[in-house]
This record gives structure tokens, sequence and C-alpha cells, in this order.
């Protein structure tokens, strides 16, 4: 009997392929589908050879898709998609929406307003993937993104704006005066050195001791115990300054043409659940910046 469907390669091989195009590495992609690196690659390997087409260019640390790779993947997630959509309209799951934002944006700003909105949307469910990554929309069902940088994101993303980079060099209330040497709390977004140039000049501290970390929300937490000055965004430390956990050690600002996007793609799975959200949080997010 003739397959109605034509040739289609294995569900798992392509799922493989797919979750490995995003990582761009077997072993991620194996974490991901709680598999070993060598089921994957062996899952690639059937794949290719099944195609008679190379898929990816094995580097020594990294994977690269080739043409016929970056062809494919893109009818593979629409594949994807829409069984998910099919399963879904057949076995309806409670609402929710899913947005992504990094650990500090979620820790410093979000979840201190989540009341308002479960007040505000009792319906709802709300789900907060914190990660530095990026994440997909489509294969990882993202309906919202927070993002940081200028537009555009990306082809058919559109982005709202939350609130302009506008960065504070915050410590703890005990912090020794502005002209006094200081320990300089690094973290993987801010940059001391553009800061002391633009805002500084004669005061620059370039050869003073300083701390790193490689996430933001870590820095303010040194801050605020006293273990040096930080460089943050304003707004993730609006609420410690208020209560006066944190003080403003240097009184200029550094203002940049980045800020912080609310961004989603332009065709939704959940259009005015979606729209629902953006109104409240961009209400929010000017509140919070007046």
């Amino acid at each position: 009997m003739i397959n109605p469907l034509g040739r289609t390669p294995s569900l798992n091989a392509l799922r493989a392929f797919e979750v490995a195009s995003r990582h761009l590495n077997f072993r991620l992609a194996g974490l991901e589908l709680g598999v070993t690196q060598g089921a994957v690659a062996q899952q690639i390997r059937a794949l290719e050879a099944e195609l008679g087409l190379k898929l990816f260019e094995r580097h020594p640390r990294t994977l690269a898709l080739t043409q016929n790779g970056q062809r494919y993947v893109i009818g593979v997630r629409r594949a994807f998609e829409t069984l998910a959509q099919a399963t879904q309209g057949l076995c309806p799951e409670p609402q929710h929406l899913t947005i992504s934002v990094t650990p500090t944006f979620a820790t410093k700003w979000l979840m201190p307003r989540l009341g308002d909105y479960t007040r505000a949307y009792p319906g709802m469910d709300f789900r907060i993937l914190a990660t530095e990554r990026l994440s997909h929309f489509h294969t990882e069902a993202v309906d919202l993104a927070v993002r940081y940088g200028r537009p555009p994101f990306g082809p058919g993303l559109q982005a709202d704006l939350l609130f302009d980079e506008c960065l504070v060099a915050v410590g703890h209330p005990h912090t020794a005066g502005e002209n006094a040497p200081h320990v300089l709390v690094h973290d993987s977004q801010s940059s001391w050195d553009q800061y002391f140039e633009q805002c500084r000049p004669q005061a620059r501290e370039a050869a003073a001791q300083g701390i790193w970390f490689n996430q933001t929300t870590l820095a303010i937490d040194a801050a605020l115990i006293g273990q040096g000055i930080a460089l943050v965004q304003r707004d993730f430390v609006a609420q410690d300054l208020a209560a006066g956990r944190l003080v403003q050690v240097f009184p200029q600002e550094m203002r940049t043409d980045a800020g912080y996007y609310l961004v989603c793609p332009r065709k939704q799975r959940q259009p005015e659940a979606v729209a629902d959200v953006r109104r409240w949080l961009g209400a929010v997010g000017r509140q919070a910046s007046a």
C-alpha cells in the first residue's frame, strides 16, 4: 500500500535534529531529550543517511547547520508546532501563558509585582521561564519574552518598550563616601569603564579592586550585604533604594540607547490573553519608571 503521507523519517530522529539545531551541541540536545550524546548523534547520522544529505557540519567544539539543514529545520519546526496545536485542540490544557525572562528580571522586577497580576487575571496561570539563554517562541511554547537590547529582535516579532536602560551605582548605606576607594562589583552586562568615562571622567577608578559575577542579581545581592558597589539598572533596585537597603553612591546616571522590551510573535496562539499581559506589563513598566 502506498503511504498517503509520502516519505516520512522517524519522528524520534526528526525531534533529535530539531533539538540539536537549537543547541548546536549533541550533549546539550541529549540533556533536553533525556538521552545520551551518543544516542543523539546516532539519530542524526541515521537521518542524514536516510535523506542522503548532510545536515550538520561537525566542528571540534560545536556544530553548524549546512544549507540543507537550515532549509529543513524550518519545515520540521513548523510540523512539530502543528502537531502540538492539534494535540492541544484535542486535549486542551488549562489556560496558561509562558514568559521567558532572565533570572535578574524575574527576581528583581517581576516577582514583586506578580500579586497584582494574579488578582487582575485569576483564571490564567502565568509560567515564568527564568534563563540566561535566548528562548525559542515556537519550539519551547513561549508566548512572551523580555529581552534586553535594541529592536528589531527578529522577523515576525513585535516589541514593546518596558523601560530604557538607566544604570546607577549603588551600595550598602554604610558604603564609604563617593571619593573613597571602592570595591567595584561587576556583572556580565554592566560596564564600569564606560560609566567612569561618560559620567565621572575626573574620578576614574580603573585600578579599583573588583568582584565579578555572571548574573546581575548576584551583583545586586553583593551590594546589599556591603561587598562593594554595583552598576545596575535603576528599575531593578528601585524598591531597595526606596526602602533604604541601598543608596546611590554616585549621583550620575548612565543612559544608553538600549532598553528592556516585551517581545512576542505577531501570530499568537492565545492573542487575547497575550494582549492582556502586554497591557498589564506595559502599564506596570510605565508606572515603575515614572
